[in-house]
């Protein structure tokens, strides 16, 4: 008898669901960014110039057998000519968030960099919870106070 442990077929199960998932979310945002590139017109080659990686290393991202970095998207991004904000919403790696005029603007900006507009949209997200949760606390207190004379 062997002394290693088997995995359970729940763990198995689990382990196939997350690879799953992964492949998905690789094929994904390997989908979108062909789709982008070709909307552009811009050729694989071209893409994969300007993204400063190889071709096919990009050949792989787009057919989904390779799931790209943070930075590599950036490239990508950069490349494309789109926010990267954008590819990390679709890599899953960031939450897509609801829809503004200030962030939009923000965004298509071409005067300030990537991180200089994921570093504002933090700062301006931030103050958005707070106001949120100062309205909270405000309408909490008027209900209170209703209550109280009630």
């Amino acid at each position: 008898m062997s002394s290693h442990s088997k995995k359970s077929d729940a763990e198995q199960c689990d382990d196939a669901s997350t690879a799953d998932a992964v492949a998905a979310a690789a094929q994904d945002i390997g989908a979108f960014i062909r789709t982008q590139r070709l909307s552009a017109q811009v050729s694989l080659r071209q893409l994969a110039e300007r993204a400063g990686v190889s071709n096919p290393y990009l050949s792989q991202i787009e057919r989904g057998l390779r799931k790209p970095s943070a930075d590599v998207l950036a490239q990508i991004a950069k490349g494309l000519r789109v926010s990267a904000e954008v590819l990390y919403v679709r890599a899953g790696i960031l939450e897509e968030r609801p829809a503004s005029p200030v962030r939009d603007a923000l965004l298509v900006d071409d005067s300030i960099s990537e991180r200089q507009k994921q570093m504002l949209l933090e700062i301006y997200d931030s103050f958005r919870r707070e106001n949120a949760q100062t309205e909270d606390g405000a309408d909490d207190a008027a209900s209170n106070v209703d209550n109280a004379r009630g």
